[in-house]
């Protein structure tokens, strides 16, 4: 059954329509509470906190998302706490009740919503939905992972196995649930069956979006499986029991194993009910194996609009060599632009952060939008073509395929 604690008001059908991923409404955010640090903790003074951005001119709930044009925000000065210095595990914060000041642009209103719906644009057409047979799936056992390697497996959608030779294994995004809130059932299985996964020692949530932070999949998980999430949302996963859950804000950083996890913006947001709009924060992940003589690192990027911030990452995490970025999702443009990357836009993004390879994700899982359910593919490598990058770096795996760094 759907978890129904989340929050009060939210959507209850499992199967109903509308856009999971897009924006509906408008913003508002929470605080967060939990245990003190554990004994992985390493134990700093707190960090300063920063001086709040700016907050965007508000739009009127029924404008359309294009009748907004804020000016795009400033990127905030270095932190004080420098990302060599990681938080401590599991500390107690506190953060303010909305990051509504983060969004890249304001939500789109009900007018928008209205034209999504007079278009009939949630979904493909008939015609688009013709190419599911042809989606890559393709799953296979888990490789051997060989010191001072990095195996990474995509199990469909935002939800990948990162496997650190000798050390941690850690899930991105995970849902294993057959069906999520507000979408018909997946088009292809997970790529990985859950029996076959290795001891899970660590998970990273890019946002609270219910296709990428699914209750049913994370009751699966030992309760003290290390959680690291965005700011805000410790509590949520605290009331579900789990005992090592560390939160971040932008730009900073813990370490679990020898990898250091870095919380890193993204061009999105969150909402999980009708009332809880932007309560918890929302990006990206680096991951950096630190045991490895040469650092490897793998970008994990959520769910992203394209913007400048990609250029900050690479400027503040240079020599990524992987970059994990969405391609799917992403039509009709009007509506999802700000929020959603297309395949284009994915491509640029990888060279803006460095990144030596990419991964395509957030596509042939959930029918979440109106593109053609194979258009991402197809794009994606157009485009990596015309860039003139290396065919050999775009790892464009099929469901359940892995490769190794």
């Amino acid at each position: 059954m759907r978890d129904q604690a989340d929050a009060p008001g939210a959507v209850t059908p499992a199967d109903a329509s509308g856009p999971l991923s897009g924006p509906l409404s408008g913003p508002v955010s929470g605080p967060s509470a939990g245990p003190s640090a554990g004994p992985d903790s390493v134990v700093v003074a707190p960090a300063p906190a920063p001086a709040p951005a700016p907050a965007p001119a508000p739009a009127s709930v029924l404008a359309p998302a294009s009748a907004a044009v804020p000016a795009v925000p400033a990127v905030p000065a270095v932190p004080a706490t420098p990302a060599s210095v990681p938080r401590p595990l599991g500390e107690h914060r506190q953060w303010p009740r909305s990051f509504a000041d983060r969004l890249p642009t304001p939500l789109p209103g009900l007018r928008a919503f209205a034209r999504l719906a007079r278009e009939g644009a949630f979904r493909p057409a008939p015609e688009g939905l013709r190419g599911i047979p042809d989606l890559p799936y393709a799953p296979s056992p888990l490789p051997a992972v060989a010191a001072g390697t990095v195996s990474v497996t995509w199990a469909g959608h935002a939800s990948w196995i990162l496997r650190f030779g000798g050390g941690p294994t850690v899930l991105t995004d995970p849902v294993w649930s057959r069906r999520i809130l507000g979408t018909p059932a997946r088009m292809t299985p997970v790529g990985v069956r859950w029996e076959e996964l290795p001891p899970v020692d660590a998970v990273v949530i890019s946002h609270n979006h219910y296709d990428h932070l699914d209750a049913p999949t994370l009751k699966r998980l030992p309760r003290h499986t290390a959680l690291f999430v965005p700011a805000g949302l410790a509590r949520w996963c605290r009331r579900r029991g789990f005992t090592r859950v560390t939160e971040l804000d932008w730009w900073e950083s813990a370490e679990l194993g020898g990898v250091r996890f870095d919380f890193v913006p993204a061009h999105h947001w969150s909402k999980r009910s009708l009332i809880d709009a932007c309560r918890t924060l929302w990006g990206g992940w680096i991951l950096t194996d630190l045991r490895a003589g040469t650092p490897k690192k793998v970008y994990f990027a959520g769910d992203t609009g394209y913007g400048h911030w990609f250029g900050e990452i690479g400027r503040r995490h240079p020599g990524i060599d992987l970059a994990l970025l969405p391609i799917g999702a992403y039509a009709p443009r009007w509506w999802l632009r700000d929020v959603h990357a297309d395949p284009e836009e994915a491509v640029r993004a990888c060279t803006d952060v460095g990144a030596r390879r990419m991964a395509p994700m957030h596509w042939a899982t959930f029918a979440l939008s109106a593109e053609p359910v194979m258009e991402p593919l197809h794009r994606v490598r157009v485009a990596w073509a015309r860039a003139g990058l290396a065919r050999e770096s775009l790892w464009d795996l099929p469901i359940g395929g892995s490769r190794a760094l």
